[in-house]
């Protein structure tokens, strides 16, 4: 069964994009399914970090939705961490769209304090 993850990747800033894009690939080729889509890349491009990461003030942002088995994720988690382009990285289970939850209006709350 496959499931729907989105992660994070924080690169070192001084990578072009172009090796960045490789790193990429190979780390969603540990992911590769044959019934599931090739991953959804986003890149944000540099940015300065909150605090120091490794001794580096601005990373390279990249978000990455993709559907795949869970028993592939220890091999990717692996290769992710052991990359040494990669400051930071978070991997979490995409549930779909978050429930709204409904607004309270000022009136609202007066009535229900009578």
């Amino acid at each position: 069964m496959t499931r729907q993850y989105e992660a994070v990747y924080i690169f070192d800033s001084a990578l072009d994009e172009a090796t960045i894009s490789e790193h990429l690939d190979q780390f969603h080729s540990l992911l590769a399914q044959p019934t599931a889509d090739a991953p959804a890349c986003n890149h944000w491009g540099k940015r300065t970090l909150a605090y120091p990461i490794k001794n580096h003030e601005t990373g390279y942002y990249v978000i990455a939705q993709f559907e795949t088995a869970t028993e592939a994720l220890p091999e990717y988690q692996r290769a992710v961490k052991l990359a040494e382009s990669v400051l930071r990285h978070l991997i979490v289970l995409n549930d779909g769209p978050q429930p709204v939850v409904p607004e309270v209006t000022p009136a609202e709350t007066k009535e229900g304090d009578s």
